[in-house]
């Protein structure tokens, strides 16, 4: 048979599945009419399929061809909604778990040297020695002149209980240190504290006269509320009376991850619903007694790259008056992405199925159309909008990035520089609520 004729056997098999299916609670002749626009458009699609399988200049990669038209597809829809091919499946999956087999180390690559950003704690690069600024110059007796990040990825990473040999350069030294190291499976961490100390241990007390903490949460993934959970319970053992929760920069992750974290500081109240064309409504609602934490204050600090899940959980803790909103209005992503599974998992796509409404009922989605005045977003409580210049917004990163590295042992981490003014004011407000009088927390409505 000859691909032509193969191509239009499978136009043919499309159409008979399409009108073998019909829709739901559709009437007859409805039902006719979608059948015969369907085969319009699938003849029109194969047809384009065909003419340029059989007749472009150069020979096209088949595969490649239909994996561009569904991307065009997607790209269509809205910025959201994307396909995932076999070659980033496993990539994909990685970051929604945050767990890999590997060894535990950022790495970075510039000037062709391989150059280890910062070992996780407690994974076995980091019980093996090794440390910031450590250049790994053999990965299993290759030479990794030149390596790319992407490189070292794919060589470093691998099914756990396997070895890797090392041969790593101290800075200062030119002699190399060869170490075999036997991969785990590595759960990148979701909280962060404000910085870590010279045993290698996450800081969270900000200020331990007042007992003010201050998490960081990268992003939400399958582990975040039990790992914010567990840095919770240390907290409370030291006396902890405030929390800063920064959501700065914070793209968002899994949903389910944001519920079950707002239920930890809530009795009773909602939480989020969902909204969509082909998906039935639902409603979270806080869990009464499952919240085990007292009713300390917070402030949530959130900047104009905190999106998703982040905004779900700001907005929840905003309209049931749980928490003080701080910093810049956020990203405004009040759309809910599937995650489905296309050849029995070896590809995927995220398709745009719903949308997420705050407490107060408002859809925090940002539109194409939308306004500066509209209501999208999260915008932080009357008084506490603080945006970064330029130049601070370059001091934050790299503080943030300085604050993320584990320091060599005996190492005293280095001094902070950069008095962070969105910080200092959810500091400055927590101190003055834990002055002030108890009083009864009301809903407040979305400013």
């Amino acid at each position: 048979m000859s691909r032509p004729e193969a191509i239009r056997l499978t136009l043919i098999t499309i159409l008979m599945l399409l009108t073998a299916v019909p829709v739901p609670g559709e009437d007859a002749e409805p039902a006719r009419e979608r059948t015969r626009d369907d085969y319009e458009l699938m003849k029109l699609f194969v047809e384009t399929y065909e003419q340029i399988d059989s007749n472009y200049v150069r020979d096209v990669d088949r595969r490649e061809l239909m994996e561009a038209a569904i991307r065009g597809m997607l790209d269509h829809l809205d910025p959201y909604s994307s396909y995932i091919p076999r070659t980033d499946v496993r990539r994909f999956d990685q970051a929604v778990e945050q767990e890999f087999g590997g060894i535990g180390i950022q790495v970075n690559a510039s000037a062709g040297r391989l150059t280890v950003i910062s070992p996780l704690p407690g994974t076995p690069a980091f019980r093996a020695g090794i440390r910031s600024g450590d250049s790994i110059v053999e990965v299993d007796g290759r030479n990794t002149d030149g390596f790319t990040v992407s490189d070292a990825v794919k060589v470093l990473q691998g099914p756990p209980g396997r070895p890797v040999s090392l041969g790593i350069r101290r800075s200062a030294s030119e002699d190399t240190q060869h170490l075999t190291i036997i991969r785990e499976v590595i759960q990148v961490p979701t909280i962060l504290g404000d910085h870590y100390n010279d045993q290698g241990q996450l800081e969270y007390m900000l200020d331990g006269e007042n007992k003010i903490a201050c998490i960081r949460v990268s992003h939400f993934s399958r582990h975040t509320a039990s790992e914010l959970r567990r840095a919770l319970d240390s907290l409370m053992e030291q006396g902890l009376k405030a929390l800063v929760l920064d959501l700065r920069s914070n793209p968002g992750g899994l949903l389910e991850a944001a519920i079950e974290m707002a239920d930890l500081f809530l009795e009773s109240g909602d939480i989020v619903s969902v909204k969509g064309r082909n998906v039935p409504d639902r409603s979270w609602k806080a869990k009464k007694g499952d919240a085990s934490y007292p009713q300390f204050p917070i402030a949530v600090l959130v900047n104009r790259f905190s999106a998703s899940a982040s905004e779900v959980l700001g907005a929840c803790l905003q309209d049931n008056g749980r928490a003080i909103i701080v910093g810049e209005r956020t990203w405004g992503k009040g759309s809910v992405q599937n995650v489905i599974r296309l050849e029995s998992g070896d590809s995927a796509m995220k398709l745009t199925t719903a949308s997420y409404h705050r407490p107060s009922g408002v859809n925090i989605h940002r539109f194409p159309d939308s306004k500066k005045e509209d209501d999208w977003g999260v915008k932080p409580n009357e008084g506490f909008d603080i945006s970064l210049t330029p130049e601070e917004w370059e001091q934050w990163i790299t503080d943030q990035e300085r604050q993320s590295v584990v320091p060599a042992e005996g190492i005293t981490p280095p001094e902070r520089t950069f008095q962070d003014p969105q910080l200092s004011k959810a500091r400055t407000c927590l101190v003055e609520k834990l002055a002030a009088p108890a009083v009864a927390a009301e809903p407040a409505a979305n400013p």
